[in-house]
């Protein structure tokens, strides 16, 4: 309890801060950061429209085409159980194995770093611009989307995955260039560093105490519970953030996500729709709605953009039903192309400007120094393994029944509405301070 009261008295006096300028450096370290997410969106929608180029290729079969497209969320998984801890401490044959391989090693890449990316730029940012800052992952990742959507029409698959690449050597060279987090240097005790680095980030001319003061606190706070494990997690105390981070979590990968982003393509072509047609002009798109959602997300606030993104997914998933229900059905059927056309353009367009980025900005926000660590690595290997099982199981789901796996999608969206109107908090211009401080006093 003492702990908590000298965390108020410190967002006592932090609540004269004034709202801090967005300076060059601000912009240049959350460039950097999320840079490589541009490889992780590339990774995400590589399969969309190279399925038959890469099958034909190297003679895969559906089951092992399958195993290649879950295998970067399976790396991924791998890559989230070392990414906190890495934050907080610092012939034919042959032909399919490296193919295979390229995967899991570039989903373990996206898996340290789709932690590690939006909790730094929480960190670093004020709270007035958080949201949009840490938004901007999502607006890189789906940077990489629409480029493999646009040039899978005209280039190899060989070819985009170079493409794709090419950031990562902009991130690894920016590193050298850009501060360390604020808060992690002051969990470290190095206090001088971390407000220097707050007024670099800040401005010459801001004011810093009231800020410095707030995230010294909170760090004295949390040290008073530093014997945290694994099974500290599951305490009642911590019972709501972990619900809220991993049902939010869950639900994006479950919503249909898996499916749409990864096998564009084949649904088109299920549909009867012109494949290359459907995926440029997804590539097109994607782009200006995460801008949409990049300035949303500080105006409108979470919870609202978080279940408007849900609604829209939800009657997305019900068209995509309606779509491929009646396709065989004499004198309607022939709505099935475009209703496809339809659904798969507005849930990409709702998925970017929600529930693609929302889950991990509130992530990144809610949980406190003491248990950051733990937490974000089970949050984070929680949305890797659903992931990872959504995407092995959408092909084999197809088969079974199209129109009941988008049925089985809008219920999960549905069910997204309900959660986040039950249990998530709004966060808007809040510091994580004040944030965490909210769930002690529920």
């Amino acid at each position: 309890m003492e702990g908590e009261n000298n965390m108020e008295k410190g967002l006592l006096l932090a609540k004269k801060e004034d709202s801090a300028n967005t300076t060059p450096l601000l912009i240049f370290s959350t460039f950097i950061i999320v840079s490589a997410s541009f490889t992780f969106g590339a990774a995400i929608g590589y399969t969309a429209d190279t399925m038959s180029s890469i099958m034909s290729d190297l003679d895969l079969s559906l089951a092992q085409f399958s195993l290649f497209g879950s295998l970067s969320t399976f790396g991924g998984m791998i890559g989230a159980i070392f990414s906190a801890k890495a934050a907080s401490a610092f012939g034919h044959k042959m032909d399919i194995i490296w193919l295979d391989m390229g995967r899991f090693l570039v989903g373990i890449g996206v898996g340290l770093i789709s932690y590690v990316v939006p909790v730094y730029i929480a960190e670093i940012t004020p709270k007035h611009v958080r949201g949009a800052f840490t938004f901007s992952n999502q607006l890189l990742q789906n940077c990489g989307v629409a480029v493999v959507y646009y040039f899978g029409n005209f280039l190899s698959w060989r070819t985009l995955a170079i493409i794709g690449s090419i950031p990562c050597w902009i991130q690894v060279i920016g590193l050298f260039f850009i501060p360390e987090s604020p808060r992690w240097l002051a969990k470290k005790g190095r206090d001088k560093e971390c407000e220097e680095v707050l007024q670099k980030l800040r401005g010459r001319k801001y004011d810093i105490v009231p800020e410095a003061c707030e995230i010294k606190i909170s760090v004295e706070a949390s040290k008073k519970n530093s014997n945290i494990n694994i099974r500290s997690l599951f305490e009642k105390r911590y019972a709501h953030q972990l619900t809220i981070g991993i049902g939010l979590m869950l639900l994006q990968q479950l919503c249909g996500t898996a499916g749409i982003s990864s096998y564009g393509s084949t649904l088109f072509k299920l549909a009867g729709f012109p494949a290359r047609i459907g995926m440029m002009v997804l590539s097109l798109i994607v782009v200006p709605k995460s801008l949409m959602g990049l300035i949303l997300v500080d105006r409108w606030g979470r919870r609202p953009l978080l279940m408007t993104s849900a609604l829209g997914l939800c009657l997305s998933c019900i068209t995509l039903a309606v779509a491929f229900g009646v396709k065989d059905v004499p004198g309607i059927g022939k709505i099935t192309p475009i209703f496809c056309f339809i659904g798969i353009l507005s849930f990409t367009m709702m998925f970017a400007i929600g529930m693609g980025a929302l889950p991990w900005i509130i992530m990144s926000e809610i949980f406190p120094m003491d248990i950051k660590v733990l937490a974000g690595s089970l949050v984070t290997i929680a949305n890797w393994f659903t992931g990872w099982i959504a995407n092995y199981a959408f092909n084999f789901m197809l088969v079974w029944s199209p129109s009941g796996t988008f049925i089985i999608s809008a219920i999960i969206c549905g069910a997204t509405i309900v959660f986040t109107w039950c249990l998530v908090p709004e966060t808007r211009r809040l510091t994580l301070e004040e944030i965490q401080l909210s769930f002690v006093n529920v």
